[in-house]
């Protein structure tokens, strides 16, 4: 099918920083050298986000390693984040590769980062693959209302990818100087109550767009 007769989806991002993160990332695709294509950052943003589930495995024996993890979330934004704008700023526009290309790569690249997490030390395995289920199944409904109802959520709740890295790279700092938190008698690991408040957070999400996508498309076409 020719790209002329494929309709790109709408693309919803509400985020806190959306705008002033959509005026640099333009101004950054704009000062990009030529040889600098959407593929390299696209490999940039995958291969980070790789790198960063390795340096958190390797928190398990140098703790040291969790300050490795921040650089490589700023460049899995980079790349991540760049790829799609620097092809609309060059007019050199691929949305089906592109989207497809781009979100297997998430997909793949976050399972390596949340199995870094599991097995650091830092997080409990059980906590990190809730958080990882939750975060596919979250996926494959924006993915599946991206074609249904022809709209791309990029953010919820005020909260997209961006704010998600800096609340990890926030949490890497603390759990450097101590990796554990208190509430009263009780003692958790600060990782394991973070992603399990995100955990529930990405489960209501689901849940509120399930409801609202399938009573669209039910009214939409109603037998």
């Amino acid at each position: 099918m020719p790209n002329e007769n494929f309709r790109q989806a709408n693309r919803s991002h509400t985020s806190i920083l959306a705008t002033a993160e959509k005026k640099t990332l333009i101004g950054i695709a704009a000062r990009l050298p030529r040889w600098v294509n959407s593929d390299h950052l696209t490999a940039l943003g995958f291969l980070a986000l790789v790198a960063a589930g390795a340096c958190y495995y390797a928190a398990s024996s140098t703790p040291q390693a969790l300050l490795w993890v921040i650089p490589c979330l700023i460049l899995n934004w980079f790349g991540d984040s760049l790829d799609g704008t620097l092809a609309r700023v060059r007019n050199q526009k691929r949305p089906r590769y592109g989207f497809y290309l781009d979100h297997i790569l998430d997909a793949i690249g976050t399972f390596f980062l949340i199995s870094g997490l599991a097995f650091s030390g830092y997080m409990s395995p059980a906590v990190a693959y809730a958080f990882l289920i939750a975060y596919l199944l979250l996926s494959i409904e924006i993915y599946l209302a991206t074609y249904t109802i022809g709209t791309f959520h990029l953010s919820y709740w005020s909260f997209g990818p961006t704010e998600l890295r800096i609340l990890l790279i926030i949490g890497n700092l603390f759990a450097l100087r101590n990796p554990w938190a208190h509430a009263g008698s009780y003692r958790f690991l600060l990782f394991d109550a973070g992603f399990a408040i995100g955990t529930v957070g990405v489960t209501l999400i689901l849940i509120q767009a399930v409801v609202r996508h399938t009573k669209m498309l039910y009214t939409e076409e109603k037998i």
